[in-house]
């Protein structure tokens, strides 16, 4: 870094990615810092600036005599900091930039996201601190538990859910799903003591015997009333007349049920899940457009390629964060875009421009890989640069916008200009 360079950070004042210390400062005071930016984005601590901005130096370094020496130990004690004080222990990035101003060195303390979720260790407790704004807390138990998630430690679908049974799953559909797609026998309607065998041995439900419930997975997937133990299991639909959102919507709808449509056994759709209703809802309030053929004749097509509406509308589904229990997937028709609001951060390192090129890292693998046995998702993870960014710019000739807003994906599909 240059001294321009941390100059302008300073000048920025804290974020939450930059934090201003003293040299002078307990060890856990260092480790809670660095714990909070590997728990978000990673982050810098500058030792030697106040908070107010002002650079009042490294006071473990004696400026007038410094040596290599001395700068040698202030980097021994942030390196010991951080392997006796944070668990699992981290290597941060470290430098010294002297002179930024006269006679004041500052000390850069850079650290990249962490893979798991950091701690504090101290005096045998452990603690877990998250960034919020220019602020690094302690973190609520609903906040660490969406952490251990999105480290890939916690998978919220295959967590049970409180007072649900097999009573609650919809058998038949269920039966579909193992007969005509996985091609694999199935228990008598009456045994059900071995349906909940192989909906154990399947993830879809969990427990000993007498005491098992549905996991999230099986609800969302097969649940007779999805929202009656989870009320976030839906999608709120509305549709504008112009590019605002406006209290006087052309149409508002709530759609819930499980996610996979119910089938007969010659393959007719019998009922529609909630990706299908939703996709009626896009298609009802969206028209079409008159496109010109290479033979001069017209003809009309949808405004949105309904490949590309389809793998949009499945990714908030599988994709987002069932620990966010407050709030439900928004689905947003407008006069020049549709905007689908998927609760939670990406998971595991994704970010938007990662999602592009095809990157893949699943925070709901049961639910990834049952939609895909229904052929919702593609086997090699391309639907967001195939049937999203190729078929926009090819058929419509905008750029769809992926975008990670706080904790939220916001993904919007662009009309024809």
């Amino acid at each position: 870094m240059t001294k321009t360079e941390l100059l302008e950070l300073i000048r920025n004042g804290e974020s939450s990615g930059v934090e201003f210390k003293r040299d002078l400062e307990r060890q856990r005071d260092l480790a809670k810092e660095l714990v909070a930016f590997c728990n978000l984005q990673g982050g810098l601590v500058l030792l030697g600036v106040e908070d107010s901005g002002e650079i009042s130096g490294l006071t473990r370094v004696d400026d007038e005599d410094a040596d290599e020496r001395s700068y040698r130990q202030l980097e021994e004690w942030v390196m010991q900091v951080c392997r006796d004080k944070i668990r699992p222990e981290i290597i941060p990035y470290f430098e010294i930039i002297r002179d930024v101003t006269e006679g004041q060195d500052v000390a850069v303390v850079r650290v990249g996201p962490g893979w798991s979720v950091h701690c504090v260790w101290h005096q045998q407790h452990r603690t877990y601190y998250i960034r919020v704004g220019t602020l690094s807390r302690e973190a609520g138990p609903e906040e660490l538990e969406r952490l251990f998630q999105q480290r890939g430690s916690v998978r919220a679908e295959l967590q049970p859910v409180s007072g649900s049974s097999i009573a609650d799953i919809d058998l038949s559909r269920v039966s579909y799903y193992f007969r005509k797609i996985r091609d694999q026998e199935v228990p008598d309607d009456g045994r059900i003591g071995d349906w909940e065998e192989l909906l154990v041995n399947t993830e879809l439900m969990v427990g000993e015997p007498g005491q098992r419930s549905v996991t999230v997975a099986g609800l969302l997937l097969f649940g007779r009333n999805p929202r009656k133990f989870l009320r976030h299991a839906s999608i709120d639909a509305a549709a504008y007349a112009g590019a605002d959102k406006d209290y006087t919507a052309q149409e508002r709808a709530t759609f819930s049920g499980p996610i996979l449509p119910a089938f007969d056994d010659n393959g007719e759709l019998t009922n529609n899940g909630l990706i299908e209703q939703a996709l009626d809802f896009v298609r009802v309030n969206t028209g079409s457009r008159s496109v010109l053929e290479d033979g001069g004749r017209r003809i009309d097509t949808p405004v949105y390629p309904p490949e590309a509406v389809r793998e949009t509308i499945v990714n908030a589904v599988v994709h987002r964060d069932y620990l966010l229990s407050a709030t439900d997937i928004e689905l947003s028709v407008y006069a020049d875009r549709i905007e689908v609001i998927s609760p939670g951060r990406l998971p595991n390192g994704i970010t938007p421009k990662r999602m592009r090129t095809g990157t893949r890292a699943a925070r709901n693998q049961l639910l990834k890989d049952i939609m895909r046995d229904y052929g919702y998702l593609e086997h090699m993870g391309m639907g967001v640069p195939r049937k999203i960014v190729r078929l926009m710019r090819d058929e419509v000739g905008t750029e769809p916008e992926f975008v990670e807003d706080e904790e939220r994906l916001v993904v919007t599909l662009y009309a024809e200009p």
